[in-house]
């Protein structure tokens, strides 16, 4: 009889497992301190491997035996022969269903003590027919067991193991590779589809280590090579390329190594919880530019860019290997088609010619719906990179051609295509620093060359002329612009100064002007590439941060921007950039607020400058268009008057005419000072973003009960409206989103919820208790309180920089009671974990607040965003 595991022990008398565990602490703390002195991670990973190898061998050894009708596998990653600090450790054992049956016990007890060792094991037992059945069903099973390594086997069983994974049994080479095709697709899809991302798995994601396995495992099958070196002989792999996957191999094993040690278990995904420790312990510093977890992080981009250029690559070799090459179809005089991907005739192009490299394109943008670049083309691309001079360097020939690229068909692809290549790296260097760069925010979830192509790709989507529900009237500015291509560059160089101190949009002015200059654009052309690269984010800042219902704040953006031209191609390159800097970043009321400042600015450059629309002009127009909706409504003139006299005097210079109208006709049928509210949706037939309006008697406490209602709901206020009404009443106007995209909350739902809320009493209503969501914990900014006089001098501004969190407006409305602070009007602005949100406030009796409430104020508020959220 076997050992058990309570009596296995080790020659010394200590039990085996707690020995093992021991052993292998140690081997791990010495492999540990290697790494952390930069020793090569190859070697780590096979001596920790080796390591456990004699481990489990001990463990078979005690509990099974000299069994000759066993045998035992390591497979997997660990079959590999390399084993991370916390990676799973994989065992078949192979025997026929007669020696299983016998060997159970012994079994259990192997596998028990390698548990009680605190090994992270995964097994399976099987019979050779079983494992011809469990890898034709699945080819994860398959592919773990083509890295089978024995541990316990002899050369029969070796061969048994081979024979019953081979093709003839399982499934042929063809549809191997095409299930693995299909399941790197499927797992890079899972991933968002980009590499790019803040918290990017370093083993699954695009461009990981998984990647680099997956074509390892289809060279394995495909071809019969023992690994990815080997396809240099066969002529699938050049030594450049195998050079670079390599080398980035090492790199992502060295990340995942460090990850695996400063997470203390098993952890594929770089997250927050460990950017910054993973940074320091692989010896990245902060510099002024560029924090070192940044650095980190573009070289893990960078890395997981160039495994994904050569694994396509590779892909379509294999794809040749298994299908055959066809006859190609010529399409021009340079260039023809291979299987639908485009090759050059010329077997040595481009011959360090980069007009070659450039007529490429050019003929890949003349032909969409070619599949891709030919494999043994884009090496040849590869290997001319370094030919590819910068655009100061080029002759006006070369220029020429990349202009022609911009202005001829797809040059938004074109310009992704060049990206994705490292040709447009080299024509604009400055893009090439940006590459792989990325913000330690949650703001940027791309780095900045992926962000860049995502806002061509968004103005390619306007040119295309086909609406898109998510932007109102994008499609149809872009007609009017008199040359796009220069709302193109603008886009390519707005971010391109990113990273180098200073103001990016000032730096990356001059980066435009000096390109533009180089490719002898005329002067108006060059000034408004120029500017719109200046002036970026003006657009943004002016919607989001300032009250665009005020004739002043219209006068002045219009006096910025000056003419037409500039304002279509800013409120394009506007919408183009906030949709490209997050997923989430982009909503209907965003969609709404640009196209309100974009139609207001239109009109005030129509009338002119030097004629800026008056308050009384513009109180009268939205009263008259007001009185037009409701008479369709079915209110005649008298209702509507006595309507409009229940309204504050002031909303008729702030709201849109549709909202007074709506208004309106809500207070109807209700006695004055009754408690109203109302909800709809903020775009016909979206519920997401929801216009809240809500009149009733003015009380203390009011706001912070009405913000702590919608918080409860689980609404996030993006804009808040306070207006003073006839007899102490209160207009109150919000706009809302739902904090879960997929639970978008009804508006009669919000309606009972307010009025019920509002018939009690005001100061048991309370924000909902929460913690901080683990991402933002890691992304803290100092609490900012500053306070300034209204322009009309009535009023003070309260402007407040902080972390964004949930229930943070409903803390701050509760100070804003306790400090008997009214609330006439909040913009409400959140940049991913920053929120720069302004109030304008005034005492109980409507006066600016003096000196020392200001303090009391700012010092209240500070402690409770610094403190335990809705403590």
């Amino acid at each position: 009889m076997s050992a058990t595991p309570a009596d296995a022990t080790s020659r010394d008398g200590e039990p085996w497992a707690a020995g093992a565990r021991r052993r292998l602490a140690e081997t791990d703390a010495a492999l540990a301190a290697r790494f952390d002195a930069g020793e090569d991670v190859d070697r780590l990973t096979r001596e920790r491997a080796r390591a456990v190898d004699a481990l489990v061998r001990e463990a078979w050894s005690l509990h099974v035996g000299e069994l000759g009708s066993l045998a035992l596998f390591a497979v997997g990653g660990y079959g590999r022969g390399e084993l991370f600090p916390h990676s799973d450790i994989d065992l078949l054992v192979m025997a026929d269903e007669g020696a299983q049956a016998q060997s159970a016990e012994a079994l259990a007890a192997f596998f028990a003590a390698l548990w009680d060792a605190g090994f992270p094991v995964g097994h399976a037992v099987r019979s050779a027919e079983q494992c011809s059945v469990a890898a034709a069903d699945d080819i994860t099973v398959l592919t773990a067991m083509l890295e089978a390594r024995a541990l316990a086997a002899n050369e029969s069983d070796i061969e048994c193991l081979r024979g019953a994974v081979a093709s003839r049994r399982v499934g042929s080479a063809q549809r191997y590779f095409a299930d693995k095709r299909a399941e790197l697709a499927t797992r890079h899809a899972r991933f968002g589809d980009t590499s790019d991302n803040l918290e990017p798995n370093l083993k699954e994601g695009p461009g990981g280590l998984r990647d680099l396995q997956t074509l390892r495992w289809m060279a394995m099958r495909v071809l019969g090579a023992r690994d990815l070196e080997s396809l240099i002989a066969l002529g699938q792999l050049g030594p450049d390329e195998y050079a670079t996957l390599d080398r980035e191999r090492s790199a992502l094993s060295r990340l995942r190594f460090g990850l695996h040690l400063v997470a203390g278990k098993r952890e594929e995904r770089l997250r927050f919880d460990h950017q910054k420790t993973l940074a320091a312990r692989l010896g990245h510093m902060d510099d002024a530019d560029n924090l070192a977890v940044e650095q980190m992080m573009q070289g893990f981009y960078r890395s997981a860019a160039l495994v994904q250029r050569i694994g396509e690559r590779l892909l379509q070799r294999f794809e040749e290997q298994l299908e055959g090459e066809a006859m190609p179809e010529a399409i021009d005089d340079g260039f023809e088609l291979r299987r639908g991907y485009l090759a050059a005739h010329d077997p040595e192009w481009p011959h360090d010619d980069p007009r070659a490299v450039f007529a490429l394109f050019a003929a890949w943008a003349a032909h969409p719906g070619v599949r891709g670049l030919h494999s043994h083309t884009a090496r040849s691309l590869a290997e001319t990179l370094k030919r590819i001079p910068a655009y100061t360097d080029a002759d006006p020939a070369l220029r020429a051609q990349f202009i022609a690229l911009l202005r001829g068909p797809q040059p938004v692809e074109t310009l992704a295509r060049m990206a994705r290549l490292g040709v447009l790296g080299r024509w604009i260097p400055a893009f090439a620093q940006v590459s792989g760069r990325m913000q330690f925010d949650l703001f940027h979830v791309y780095t900045v060359d992926q962000h860049t192509l995502a806002v061509l790709r968004n103005l390619a989507q306007f040119a295309s002329g086909e609406p898109d529900e998510r932007f109102s009237v994008a499609h149809t500015v872009w007609p009017s612009l008199r040359k796009p291509e220069l709302l193109l560059l603008a886009g390519l160089f707005h971010d391109i100064a990113k990273g180098r101190g200073g103001d990016h949009s000032e730096l990356g002015a001059r980066d435009a002007r000096e390109f533009c200059e180089a490719h002898e654009l005329s002067e108006a052309d060059t000034a408004l590439v120029e500017w719109l690269v200046r002036k970026h984010l003006l657009m943004s800042t002016t919607a989001q941060k300032q009250d665009i219902a005020d004739p002043d704040v219209i006068h002045r953006f219009s006096g910025e921007v000056a003419d037409r031209e500039r304002l279509d191609a800013l409120y394009l390159l506007t919408c183009a950039d906030i949709a490209g800097t997050s997923p989430k970043l982009w909503n209907a009321w965003k969609d709404r607020l640009l196209a309100d400042l974009y139609a207001a600015t239109r009109l005030a450059l129509r009338r002119g400058l030097e004629h800026p629309l008056a308050a009384s002009e513009r109180i009268e127009e939205n009263r008259a268009t007001a009185r037009g909706l409701l008479r369709e409504a079915g209110h005649d003139d008298a209702a509507i008057a006595a309507l409009f006299a229940r309204m504050p005097a002031e909303s008729f210079l702030r709201e849109r005419p549709e909202q007074l109208a709506w208004q309106a006709d809500a207070l109807a049928g209700h006695a004055p000072g009754e408690t109203v509210a109302r909800a709809r949706a903020l775009v016909e037939g979206d519920a997401h973003a929801l216009r809240v309006f809500v009149h009733s008697p003015d009380r203390d406490g009011l706001f912070a009960a009405i913000v702590a209602t919608l918080d409860r709901l689980g609404l996030a206020i993006q804009h808040a409206r306070l207006l003073d009404g006839p007899d102490a009443t209160v207009f109150d106007t919000f706009v809302v989103l739902p904090n879960d995209p997929q639970r978008p909350i009804a508006p009669a739902e919000v309606e009972s919820r307010l009025v019920a809320v509002l018939a009690g009493a005001l100061d048991k209503v309370r924000p909902a208790r929460r913690s901080t969501p683990r991402h933002l914990r890691h992304f803290r900014i100092a609490p900012q309180a500053q306070f300034a006089d209204g322009a009309d001098g009535r009023r003070t501004v309260l402007s407040l920089v902080c972390t964004d969190r949930p229930g943070l407006l409903a803390d701050v409305a509760q100070v804003l009671r306790a400090h008997r602070v009214r609330v006439h009007d909040a913009r409400i602005a959140t940049f991913g974990e920053r929120a720069e949100d302004v109030f304008r406030i005034t005492d109980e009796q409507d006066r600016p607040l003096p000196a020392e409430t200001k303090q009391a104020l700012h010092d209240a508020l500070v402690a409770r965003i610094d403190g335990e959220p809705n403590a």
